[in-house]
């Protein structure tokens, strides 16, 4: 299904959406000479894969790093958090920088920057270089989402978005079970240093195919007249939307990221589970997040290409996702040993249900110039839940001695999200902005 949905993404160039459904857009505009394809589509996606493979190398090696660098598990738990305190800021600038210099191109510097910081971190010799290396791998990993998010609202009709968003997930899910798996047997047999340079080092070669295709369309860009400018980020901050999506997308993140931080030691230590038992409820919790991620975003496009409502559509994923989420945690909270197991894996089918919603939803709304931004303002709200979920999660267990009252935190978040999303975002159409066209 994923390859056939791959095929299925086309260039077309719509009109502007003035309706809430697809037939509101104008599907017979005249296509470009360069156009925006399925190669491009594919590489935005092997860019998200490589960029949770890359970030999540750290605790892949952090038992082997503990032991040579004597780093304690406090210092540990800080080199983890602090790549979210230049990553969730870095989206504006991202953001301002897609504007500035499109793209395509900060894409590649980005990729280039977070490559470079994780080869550096196999040759780091102590707590304080591994601290800056963090830094600078939030930074250039900060490039990820609003890059994808401008370049889809931009090419692609809105009844394509849920498959392309459904394929940027899959490698957000995938990309951190490789990293264990992958990055856990190379560190076996060369050590965590060589792991953070060969990692880094490959991760490079996606710049060679990222720029032999699209440098002809990014030069098309530069020469294009132009017609409209993003609005600025005090626009975006002006409309409701943007704020119960900004809510909403750290609703959704903040029970992921628990889930995601904690999820070894509550099954090991809690459950009782064995490390290899762990592992493979982890890898397949990823596996239903990559799986209905991918379905989810092709359902949704069927669905927006019969004629259904963009609101309905989105809503109904998005809000039916955190509602699933909140049931799960509740599950973990009360059930079994195989209850919690059952829940955690329907708690990853939701956020597969979410993910694609996620950012077509802001790329929606954003529209063809704003898409970029908006994403950027989103989703730093929406990553502030790296910072705060687990150290909410490693203070409410310390003070209880379980995960009981964690899991509540995780499913009270998770059911504002349904707020956020059925009540305060309204209509899912792209919005109107103040900004003046630019004369050509």
């Amino acid at each position: 299904m994923a390859c056939h949905a791959v095929r299925n993404i086309v260039q077309s160039s719509p009109g502007q959406v003035r309706g809430d459904s697809v037939a509101a857009i104008d599907l017979k505009a005249a296509p470009r000479p360069l156009t925006f394809g399925n190669g491009v589509v594919a590489l935005l996606a092997l860019a998200i894969f490589i960029n949770y493979v890359d970030r999540g190398n750290l605790a892949t090696a952090a038992p082997l790093m503990k032991d040579e660098l004597h780093l304690s598990a406090s210092k540990i738990g800080l080199l983890l958090s602090v790549f979210f305190w230049t990553y969730v800021p870095g989206q504006i600038l991202a953001g301002w920088l897609v504007e500035k210099i499109n793209a395509y191109r900060t894409y590649a510097l980005g990729l280039a920057l977070w490559s470079i910081a994780t080869a550096l971190t196999g040759m780091a010799s102590g707590f304080s270089m591994l601290i800056a290396l963090r830094l600078l791998l939030g930074v250039g990993e900060s490039v990820a989402f609003p890059c994808s998010s401008q370049l889809i609202a931009q090419h692609l009709p809105q009844h394509r978005l849920g498959v392309a968003n459904g394929l940027t997930a899959m490698g957000l899910s995938l990309g951190p079970a490789f990293g264990t798996f992958a990055g856990g047997l190379f560190m076996a047999h060369y050590g965590w240093r060589r792991l953070f340079l060969f990692f880094g080092l490959a991760s490079l070669l996606w710049l060679w195919p990222w720029l032999a295709t699209t440098r002809h369309l990014s030069k098309a860009h530069d020469d294009a007249p132009l017609v409209d400018r993003a609005p600025p980020f005090r626009e975006i901050l002006g409309k409701r939307e943007a704020w119960g999506a900004g809510v909403g997308h750290f609703c959704n993140n903040y029970a992921f990221y628990f889930v995601i931080s904690w999820l070894p030691l509550y099954l090991v230590k809690t459950r009782g589970f064995t490390v290899p038992q762990m592992a493979e409820v982890g890898g397949l919790i990823y596996l239903a997040y990559a799986a209905s991620s991918m379905v989810t975003g092709w359902l949704s496009d069927r669905w927006l290409a019969a004629g259904g409502s963009m609101t309905l559509v989105r809503k109904t994923i998005i809000v039916s996702g955190h509602a699933i989420i909140a049931l799960a945690m509740l599950g973990c909270m009360l059930g079994s040993a195989p209850v919690a197991t059952a829940s955690l894996f329907v708690a990853g089918v939701a956020f597969g249900f979410n993910a694609p919603a996620l950012y077509a939803i802001g790329q929606t709304l954003g529209g063809k110039v704003g898409g970029g931004k908006w994403v950027a303002f989103q989703n730093c709200i929406g990553n502030m839940a790296g910072i705060v979920a687990p150290i909410i999660t490693g203070f409410v267990v310390d003070r209880t001695g379980e995960f009981t009252w964690a899991f509540a935190a995780a499913g009270g978040v998770a059911f504002l999200g349904v707020i956020c999303w059925g009540l305060i975002v309204r209509r899912i159409a792209p919005l109107t902005w103040a900004t003046a066209p630019v004369a050509a």
